[in-house]
């Protein structure tokens, strides 16, 4: 039977989340109020206790949003203390829970330290947050131990002598189905393996993407003009362009960068304001700019992301310049044809003028003229000597480089450029004697990638595509297009960049279970023990898959940082489970009788938190304000795991660990019946 007390919950500190849980917790039945106040510098929330808080394990929803709540070990202790301040033969109370506090904070060291550990770029967004959340666990662990008893000591009073009250009927019920799932446990066990392989395939119907994107009240622009266009040019453009830009009522300012990578190009970065100041969305304003703006001629518009890079970005690699452009154009005119994509161009599509020698050999040897000798003389004509070679103008303090070249008229002049005169052995000599000179198109650079010839093919998405998905297909084309000899695609950008993460995250997720279940042996001397627990991970994937897709969001780095929530959540719940049904048999209880009580007493535990933790998601799913695109999916995601596991936590876990423990117990009885392990000699029997 239940014990009843009178509890009084203080939730310090204002916000949405603060008041959802505190509006759950009143709804569960505990008295609760609210006090709003400016939250503490961790943007964290602070629990006073008047009372007993009925082991709820985590009432800091900021923590929450963090991935794992603070004051958890210290409201388990505060519990165990008011549970049994009533019973004058228990003296240390902090004690009865001290093993699955230490377990709890140990596993969850383990699973986010490793992540802190990740390497290239992935480990530039995880470091700070693993690091964070293992200090953040084991400082609250020793609150919890040290400070929290010495509190419960003064400030705690019983509240007269306890009464039975009956179960409730969520309690009945569950209490119900667990002992059916303990009659049949392997039927249980074969359930919840299912619920584990619909995760997996779940997994597979959900797209990827990096980071989702969001309204940031900016939009850029990359504009590029025709080859050979000048710098005047560029400027009447980018200021035409301003203008027409400017004429849209959410637009607050238009920033324009000539000539950021060459004459020809040039980047606009437009400013729409906060987002609760306007009507419309990012999207909305950037569909309309789309829309006026193609209409401008000769000009090549390129709307980026936020970083200002374009969505999808393709490296075309090849033995030589020719085969890796004649590539790229393969893969440019099958990536037009993706409904997915818009604005898709190469880097080698538009080739700049360009003025080619093409020595003649036997005529220049002859008179001792280098192609070295030809070029540095055109060089200097058209774009003038280096700087270290220039004359200097003594300006006071300051050296100013004297720039010497033809002037514009005469660099567009073929035929003066044929008679510039160059060094040789009989003289100077024309250029056109010695070399033929026409002007032609090339690219401004080569690029090299890995000892190769590199093509950068550049495209973005559409509203509503998702990157994952596109990105497979793009690589799937490598297979169905007839490429030149030696060429071949790689995925670049963004793509790359997810590539990393997921297989940074999946090694990071695999060292901290290795190292959850060596900690769990060292806490509780046994290799099997940590095998029920271990197995209770995968219960949380579901539910966060199935949440994933109800609302039709991808999996990307926020849903990543959930997964690792939730992996603390679910260890901790099972934690809680066999420690306490351990420490039952150990003090005589039967298997079953212990589980059960484990399953009574730590289940009312195990639903608050629960219902903590995903109130405080409840405000950053829900929200609408700056940041939410990034935030509303981790939300949902941990919300519908939590729901989940808790569920299947506290049936799967109980028979699991039943079947394991009874398998250890018969295979060592076996092990001493062939062995002789412990076997009397014959002579004292």
């Amino acid at each position: 039977m239940a014990k009843v007390l009178n509890v009084e919950v203080v939730v310090v500190g204002g916000g949405p989340a603060g008041l959802t849980a505190a509006i759950a917790l009143a709804g569960a039945g505990i008295e609760t109020a609210l006090i709003a106040r400016k939250p503490p510098a961790d943007h964290r929330t602070s629990a006073l206790l008047a009372g007993s808080v009925a082991a709820l394990e985590t009432l800091g929803v900021w923590d929450a949003c963090a991935g794992q709540a603070a004051p958890l070990r210290t409201l388990r202790i505060v519990d165990a203390t008011s549970r049994l301040i009533r019973a004058p033969e228990v003296r240390f109370t902090a004690d009865e829970i001290g093993l699955a506090v230490i377990a709890i904070t140990a596993t969850l060291i383990a699973v986010f330290a490793p992540v802190s550990f990740m390497g290239g770029i992935a480990g530039r967004y995880f470091m700070q947050f693993g690091l964070t959340i293992a200090v953040s666990v084991f400082m609250s662990l020793l609150v919890a131990r040290l400070i929290t008893p010495m509190l419960a000591a003064y400030f705690m009073r019983g509240a007269g002598p306890a009464h039975e009250e009956r179960d409730g009927p969520v309690m009945r019920g569950l209490m119900g189905v667990l002992r059916w799932t303990m009659r049949h446990r392997l039927l249980t066990l074969l359930l919840g393996f299912g619920v584990f392989a619909g995760s997996i395939y779940s997994a597979t119907l959900l797209p990827t993407e990096f980071i989702a994107s969001g309204d940031i009240g900016r939009s850029q622009i990359e504009l590029e003009l025709p080859p050979g266009s000048t710098i005047a040019q560029n400027q009447t453009v980018s200021r035409d362009l301003s203008a027409r830009i400017a004429r849209v009522p959410e637009v607050r300012s238009v920033f324009v960068m000539g000539g950021t990578d060459e004459v020809t190009t040039s980047r606009v970065v437009i400013n729409y304001g906060r987002k609760s100041t306007r009507q419309r969305d990012q999207f909305a304003i950037e569909a309309e700019l789309k829309r006026d703006l193609a209409t401008v001629p000769d000009v090549r518009l390129n709307f980026q992301n936020e970083n200002g890079a374009n969505d999808v970005s393709i490296s075309v690699l090849g033995d030589s310049e020719e085969a890796a452009g004649q590539a790229a154009a393969l893969l440019v005119a099958e990536m037009r044809r993706m409904p997915d994509l818009e604005t898709v161009s190469s880097s080698s599509s538009l080739r700049r003028p360009e003025i080619q020698i093409a020595p003649k050999t036997e005529l220049a040897a002859q008179l001792g003229v280098s192609a070295s000798s030809m070029a540095q003389t055109l060089l200097v004509a058209t774009l003038g000597d280096s700087e270290s070679n220039l004359a200097k103008f003594n300006a006071g303090d300051e050296q100013i480089p004297i720039l010497v070249r033809l002037n514009a008229e005469a660099r567009k002049d073929l035929l003066l450029l044929r008679n510039l005169r160059v060094p040789s052995q009989a003289g100077q000599v024309p250029l056109a004697a010695v070399a033929d000179v026409s002007l032609s198109a090339g690219a401004t650079q080569i690029e090299r990638y890995d000892r190769r010839y590199r093509t950068t093919v550049n495209a973005n998405l559409v509203d509503g595509a998702v990157l994952g998905p596109v990105s497979a297909k793009i690589t799937a084309l490598q297979e169905q297009i007839a490429l030149p000899a030696g060429t071949e695609f790689q995925t670049a950008g963004d793509a790359e960049i997810m590539g990393e993460v997921f297989s940074a995250f999946g090694i990071a997720m695999g060292s901290g279970v290795l190292l959850v279940y060596v900690v769990l042996v060292l806490l509780f001397h046994n290799f099997v023990t940590p095998i029920s627990i271990l197995l209770s991970l995968p219960l949380a994937i579901g539910g966060a898959m199935f949440a994933l897709y109800l609302t039709d969001y991808a999996m990307g780095m926020a849903v990543v940082i959930g997964f690792l929530m939730l992996m603390g959540i679910v260890t901790k719940n099972a934690i809680m489970l066999v420690e306490f049904a351990l420490s039952a048999m150990d003090a005589g209880a039967a298997k079953r009788d212990a589980i059960l009580d484990a399953v009574h007493k730590r289940a009312r535990p195990i639903v608050m938190t629960t219902i903590a933790m995903a109130a405080g998601m409840v405000p950053s799913a829900i929200s609408t304000a700056e940041g939410s695109e990034f935030r509303a999916p981790m939300a949902i995601a941990v919300i519908g795991g939590l729901l989940l596991s808790t569920l299947l936590s506290l049936l799967f876990v109980p028979s699991l660990f039943s079947l394991i423990h009874g398998a250890q117990e018969g295979a060592g009885r076996f092990i001493q019946r062939i062995v002789g392990l412990n076997r009397a000699p014959r002579s004292e029997v």
